[in-house]
């Protein structure tokens, strides 16, 4: 049974990773991160103890955040996979013995002899889409990306049969998503704070993938009106010049309600964010200028602007623009399907909560 399974195993396995495709990406490419609350339930040991005085385990977690969070999320991840590897392997087999056949007979039938080799025109599409990235020339990866088009087509008849045997023979996963505790509160934000959907952005004014992602949020809140609340925090990067004083502007102009309008306009014009240029911008959208500027001036923001990137740092963020849809954590400039898809699971797990 354990060489079938093996055998099986590298008959779906799916090989991702042909670095022709390019994962989404932000401003400094956040790290995975993470959230549990693992360590709640231990106690608060002594690691160390310097002239008579302790060194808890909560004093390191606290300083070793990020990098802890990061641990936190590979292990969950590889517990995710290694779940989903096991319910197929049973699915299959329970399928394979109702037909009387092997598993790797139902893998024949059901994957390959239903995945079709891609066509020359094909492979001529996905590079012409790709040549800027890619910087090869076609004749070179040819090979690599008629393979990579099969496992695309053999992941997905994999993921349906997956999800057909799922619905045949019943199918209830129970690990519970991981959750960072963000503070929402006090925060510049829009929806109602009774909102069944929270969504905490950490974000970068100068940052251009922050603004590649304000259509997905906009097409979020047509779809979910009033089912979703969105909170901005500051994460200016040093990569970028005018991201601090950019970020304080906002909330200068969140003193006289205008943050969003704000917000829009420095996304708009995100090439022309100099002190100057954040002050024409806040008398152009009918900011009282005097007191925006004495605002701007005076750095009143500064600190609370810091206070946002260690809040940020300290749950993982290294990257902007970066999510967390009640608390789950999503990097990178996200299509509006991704953010879509974990705010109907959570939708939905509220429903089933109720």
């Amino acid at each position: 049974m354990n060489d079938n399974r093996q055998e099986r195993q590298r008959a779906v396995r799916v090989v991702l990773g042909l670095a022709l495709i390019l994962p989404l990406i932000g401003c400094a490419v956040p790290e995975a991160a993470v959230y549990a609350d693992r360590g709640a339930e231990t106690q608060d040991s002594v690691l160390a103890v310097v002239g008579g005085v302790d060194v808890t385990e909560s004093e390191v977690a606290d300083l070793m955040a990020s990098q802890l969070m990061r641990v936190e999320q590979e292990r969950y991840d590889l517990l995710k996979q290694g779940v989903e590897q096991i319910v197929a392997d049973r699915l299959m087999e329970l399928e394979a013995k109702k037909r009387g056949i092997s598993v790797e007979e139902l893998v024949a039938q059901e994957v390959e002899a239903k995945v079709s080799e891609p066509t020359e025109a094909e492979v001529d599409a996905f590079y012409e889409e790709r040549k800027d990235r890619i910087r090869q020339p076609k004749e070179e990866v040819t090979g690599q990306i008629r393979d990579h088009l099969l496992r695309e087509r053999q992941t997905g008849a994999n993921a349906t049969l997956v999800a057909e045997l799922k619905s045949d023979y019943g199918y209830e996963f129970r690990m519970q998503p991981l959750r960072a505790v963000v503070a929402s509160a006090g925060f510049p934000a829009k929806g109602p704070e009774n909102a069944p959907i929270t969504i905490v952005e950490f974000s970068d004014f100068e940052c251009p993938y922050c603004a590649r992602v304000n259509p997905s949020l906009e097409q979020v809140f047509k779809k979910y009106g009033d089912q979703v609340r969105l909170v901005f925090r500051q994460f200016p990067l040093n990569i970028h010049a005018n991201a601090q004083k950019a970020a304080e502007a906002s909330l200068c102009a969140q003193e006289q309600e205008k943050f969003w309008e704000m917000h829009d306009a420095m996304f708009k014009e995100q090439r022309s964010l100099g002190v100057e240029q954040l002050k024409e911008k806040a008398a152009r959208l009918g900011l009282d200028a005097a007191a925006f500027n004495e605002c701007l001036d005076s750095s009143r923001y500064a600190d609370a602007v810091v206070a946002d990137l260690q809040a940020g740092s300290a749950v993982g963020v290294t990257g902007t623009p970066a999510f967390f849809i009640n608390g789950r954590f999503l990097s990178g400039a996200q299509p509006y399907d991704a953010l879509a898809k974990v705010i109907d699971e959570e939708l939905a797990m509220r429903k089933e909560g109720s």
